[in-house]
């Protein structure tokens, strides 16, 4: 169970502070009160809050002299101050000096409900950019960064799977690192003393890829000059990576066969075998499975690949490693750039977050790239982030609010005379308490509700 977040309320109005304790506890925060400045310093030092709520009228000190405490402690709590004598100038100097929200008395507690989640959940970013920068300079896994559960299973499947002799096929969509896996699983295995080549099958002109593969034999076509060795001469003893697999023209994937069968092919224009020991590592994008229904892909070879399969997650299936991969480009690019950019800030972490990230990786890298490009200052922050990065976060907004609103206008054209609930209930209320003076305490009596119950509408 996570632990509840912390509270610590720093009120003399004892009426208030139990009201707003037990909206805060209600809500699932543990509280704990303070009548004054110096009894909220004093809990400062044996109890670390997450949020700290203070009046800013209190005995002796006031609640800008606790601000400055707390801000001296060692993990810096939010700070929210209230106060029956509100002003702009007041407001403006407490959030200069570090406050995270300012509300004057009578508080509306839905706003101030909103403001404390707002301002826990700002902390709770802040807390993650710093975990996960002390984290930025792990190595990781065989250069992989990622502490996800989907990409902790993968890096148990290549420990696994790279001492074997098999081919593997890794799937996975563009930009999701198979490369980084393949190279991972020559590394772990006991060819890692040996080669390892890549090469992408769809950027070799298909004429030319028999002699690419396999080597020619000196007169085998114009141009052929001399013998030339292919990428499995090459790599003998060692690893191949074929990507974009799927793109192998028909006719090749029997020759591709037999070397994954007995080791042996026949080099372009050459009589004689060749002998070869080499792991092959295919990687694809495609659904190699739609492929074998057109036709296009040898169903006896995708079985043979299929010996140890690997997929590669997408970046949105794992988007607790968004930060941490942010912090790990941020710190290359900086390194790089001879720039001295300290993090990402919280907003910019949860504009990434929040995007699907169509190219993966790759795409946040370059993303990441860009934005230390443009960002001269200490923080990378959401302006330095692409045009469709912020937009996206802004359409989701735009789509929920027209949707909102259609339903409301429709509401109001159906029933534009009848009250609401919520309005003659307000309206019964202050009758009542009209009745009896403005008693809080006996209206909330007559009414079998709390004086929470009744705080919240007049706030409201």
């Amino acid at each position: 169970m996570a632990e509840k977040e912390r509270i610590l309320l720093a009120e003399d109005d004892e009426g208030l502070a139990e009201l707003l304790c037990e909206e805060l506890e209600d809500a699932g925060y543990e509280t704990r009160t303070a009548p004054s400045a110096e009894a909220a310093e004093s809990l400062l030092k044996t109890w670390e809050p997450d949020l700290v709520i203070s009046d800013l009228k209190l005995p002796g000190a006031d609640g800008m002299a606790l601000l400055e405490q707390a801000k001296k402690t060692y993990v810096q709590p939010g700070f929210l101050i209230i106060t029956a004598f509100g002003s702009i100038p007041q407001a403006v100097t407490a959030l200069k000096s570090g406050a995270d929200d300012f509300l004057a008395k009578p508080l509306d507690l839905e706003h101030f409900r909103l403001s404390v989640q707002r301002i826990l959940h700002h902390r709770r970013l802040q807390k993650e950019v710093r975990r996960f920068r002390e984290l930025m300079n792990a190595d990781g896994f065989q250069g992989m960064i990622g502490r996800s559960r989907k990409i902790r299973v993968m890096f148990d499947q290549l420990r696994e799977i790279a001492p074997a002799q098999g081919p593997v096929l890794i799937q996975g969509e563009s930009g999701v690192g198979k490369e980084l896996v393949a190279k991972a699983i020559h590394d772990l295995s006991p060819r890692h003393n040996a080669p390892f080549l890549a090469v992408n099958c769809a950027g070799i002109p298909a004429e030319l890829l028999e002699s690419e593969f396999f080597g020619h034999a000196e007169g085998a076509f114009t141009g052929a000059v001399k013998k030339r060795q292919g990428l499995f001469q090459r790599t003998h003893e060692g690893s191949l990576l074929l990507d974009e697999i799927g793109e192998m023209p028909y006719r090749l994937q029997s020759k591709l066969l037999r070397v994954l069968q007995d080791g042996s092919f026949r080099p372009v224009g050459s009589s004689r075998e060749t002998q070869v020991d080499v792991r092959i590592i295919c990687a694809t994008n495609q659904k190699l499975e739609n492929l074998l229904d057109s036709g296009n892909f040898r169903q006896d070879l995708f079985y043979r690949l299929e010996t140890f399969s690997i997929t590669v997650p997408p970046l949105r299936e794992k988007k607790e490693d968004i930060a941490l991969l942010a912090a790990h480009f941020l710190n290359r690019f900086c390194l790089q750039m001879g720039k001295e950019i300290k993090e990402l800030t919280p907003e910019a972490l949860e504009q990434l977050r929040s995007y699907p990230f169509p190219g993966n990786v790759r795409e946040l890298q370059n993303i990441i790239e860009r934005a230390v490009t443009f960002c001269h200052g200490t923080h990378l922050d959401v302006e330095h982030l692409p045009t469709r990065i912020r937009q996206h976060e802004n359409a989701a907004i735009e789509k929920q609010e027209v949707s909102s609103g259609l339903m409301a206008e429709r509401l109001i054209g159906e029933h534009e005379m009848l009250p609401t609930l919520e309005e003659l209930e307000k309206q019964y209320i202050s009758h009542v308490l009209e009745k009896v003076g403005g008693n809080k305490r006996r209206a909330a009596a007559i009414l079998g509700v709390s004086r929470k119950t009744i705080y919240r509408h007049l706030g409201s």
